[in-house]
């Protein structure tokens, strides 16, 4: 898509007034070039006026700096200074309320022939053409048939589309570990009759096949307030996303020697492995929103030279006093470097790495920065019940989790710490958020060889949580986004010569 601006005439320091609206993606990497030129005619042939130069750049990047500003040189003219480029870029306001509730339900369905029932909530938006569309779906509470689920927020935009009449459907199922959940009932309403709170009025009889006797959900509370968005917090200039790599070098049989084609971890002189393509994948997205570009990486599962000593958390570029690599590159390249001095060995454990994150994590909880641990595993864990442990107590800190799991393994316990349908616990603890998310990269293969395209989708995928993710972590702390700093203005900066 090509976006023209209004020529300013007659000015070396033009502050171009048009706007243009573009749909923003935290996950997606999304390019953006900015051609600059010197308009002597009417005519639409940009080879007959003169080119002034050129700035590449992500439309993260421009939101990821300070106050959403972006300054950057332009180039493109060989052996000439070109002037700068500023790019700011705000978010349009819109419906940003958003709605804390909490249910619960009273005499449920039997379902299950040994015990109880374990009941959740799925919550439809309808649409204008009579259809349906999910949501919400709320935890799932173990063995009761009288369930109180925790409260959960939504934005209003998203429960109703800003129609405050709008129906919107409410399904309750008894939980089944093979995906066949059974049908308990339902019931609707609208945005307008939550708004009342609890009362007679939000007490629920669910329909369903049996018309005796029916149960009930009722409403316990319903607060309505102004959501703040992932951009509020990045755009007050306070906030940095900081990530760490993590890359499991276990030595199996699966993986075999790195040098030879059969493993996980061989280099290919003409493509990059599984690990290195799921590096780069999210690694080029998160890093435009981190000031310094500088990221630990972490190895473990291997035997570390001079003594052969067994780690599960080492630096992968090999200087435990500064294990920070110069953005993605840095990072691939300690990552190549390590399969050349370390061993690979078993067992594979994940709670030292994630602990080491956490201990950055629970030393800055003021809101300033959020950590995003990205771990790149072939599935096997050898410490399932401390790893449970360690992401439960994390789960209270500026940190989430990302796994994506490379090979051939089936990744069981992977979708277990995922907790996507029971929220993960251990020890009869409860995590307080969702903060881990798991995707197999072997469903992002691309058959054709499109090997960007695939990658693209990965990342799409293992990063569209972080942003609420983040904003759970600000709420759950009352921590508001910092004011947003003035608009700039040419007249801010008489020494900077922007084109």
């Amino acid at each position: 898509m090509q976006l023209n601006v209004k020529v300013i005439d007659n000015t070396l320091n033009p502050d171009f007034v048009r706007k243009y609206i573009l749909d923003y993606f935290f996950e997606e990497k999304q390019n953006l070039r900015f051609d600059v030129y010197d308009i002597d005619s009417k005519s639409p042939d940009l080879g007959k006026h003169d080119f002034l130069g050129q700035v590449h750049c992500t439309l993260g990047e421009i939101v990821g700096s300070p106050a959403s500003r972006l300054e950057k040189p332009l180039g493109g003219i060989p052996g000439k200074k070109c002037g700068t480029i500023i790019l700011s870029a705000e978010e349009l306001g819109n419906c940003r309320d958003y709605a804390t509730m909490q249910f619960c339900a009273n005499k449920l369905d039997k379902k299950d022939f040994f015990g109880k029932s374990d009941p959740f909530m799925v919550f439809y938006r309808s649409n204008e053409d009579g259809t349906f569309t999910i949501c919400h779906k709320t935890e799932v509470v173990k063995s009761t048939l009288n369930p109180v689920w925790q409260p959960f927020s939504i934005p209003v935009r998203a429960l109703c589309n800003g129609d405050y009449e709008r129906t919107i459907k409410v399904e309750v199922y008894d939980w089944d570990r093979d995906g066949s959940h059974d049908f308990i009932g339902e019931f609707t309403t609208s945005y307008k009759e939550l708004c009342r709170g609890q009362s007679q009025l939000n007490v629920y009889e669910l329909i369903r096949w049996d018309p005796f006797f029916p149960p009930q959900v009722s409403l316990l509370s319903f607060i309505v307030e102004q959501e703040h968005t992932f951009l509020d917090y990045i755009k007050g200039g306070s906030l940095s996303v900081c990530w760490f790599a993590s890359l499991t070098l276990t030595l199996l049989v699966l993986k075999g020697n790195p040098s030879q084609s059969t493993s996980l971890h061989y280099m290919n002189p003409y493509q990059m492995n599984a690990y290195a393509m799921a590096l780069k994948a999210v690694g080029e997205i998160i890093q435009d929103y981190d000031s310094d570009k500088m990221f630990p990486a972490l190895g473990f599962g291997a035997k570390l030279p001079p003594d052969g000593r067994v780690s599960h958390e080492f630096p992968l570029n090999g200087n435990v006093e500064n294990p920070y690599c110069n953005g993605m590159e840095g990072i691939l390249e300690a990552y190549h470097q390590s399969l050349k001095t370390v061993q690979l060995y078993g067992p594979t454990n994940f709670a030292p790495v994630v602990n080491h994150v956490a201990r950055y994590a629970a030393a800055v909880q003021d809101g300033s920065q959020y950590f995003v641990l990205l771990i790149i595993t072939d599935g096997v864990i050898s410490d399932m019940a401390q790893t449970k442990e360690a992401i439960v107590n994390v789960s209270a800190l500026p940190m989430s989790i990302i796994i994506v799991g490379v090979g051939q393994a089936e990744f069981d316990a992977m979708v277990e710490l995922d907790g996507d349908d029971i929220r993960i616990s251990s020890r009869g603890k409860l995590a307080e958020r969702d903060i881990v998310q798991f995707v197999p990269f072997r469903d992002y293969m691309d058959r054709t060889g499109n090997h960007v395209l695939s990658m693209a989708r990965l990342a799409k995928d293992v990063l569209a949580e972080i942003p609420d993710q983040l904003i759970s972590y600000m709420k759950s702390k009352t921590i508001k986004p910092n004011p947003v700093p003035p608009a700039y203005s040419p007249s801010d900066d008489p020494q900077t010569n922007p084109v």
